[in-house]
């Protein structure tokens, strides 16, 4: 239902030609509608920056890299997934600088 709900929301930003912007908490639907993020820092409800808007995977990348995670996108129905800590493929993505991918790398 996200998703198809994503999908309508971004046909609708689409078509009418317009700059959307979206406060999205559900991850799927965040990276599904996003072509850019703006990324925040700081401690929240104290002090935050917010940083210039950025395409969707630099964007996620630095997200990430804060909250120390990695994802991978699930091969057989292509959702996020957090890799674990300290997994191989956590440690390979962490050392090549990429927290998340928007296709299978596989």
């Amino acid at each position: 239902q996200r998703i198809t709900a994503s999908k309508v929301i971004k046909r609708f930003i689409m078509n009418s030609k317009k700059t959307a912007f979206i406060v999205e908490h559900d991850f799927i639907m965040a990276t599904y509608l996003a072509d850019r993020v703006i990324v925040y820092d700081g401690i929240p409800g104290v002090e935050t920056t917010a940083h210039s808007p950025q395409s969707l995977v630099p964007g996620m990348n630095t997200f990430l890299k804060q909250l120390n995670i990695t994802f991978r996108r699930d091969p057989s129905n292509f959702r996020p997934r957090i890799n674990k800590l300290d997994s191989i493929k956590d440690k390979e993505q962490k050392l090549a600088g990429n927290y998340f991918f928007m296709e299978d790398d596989d």
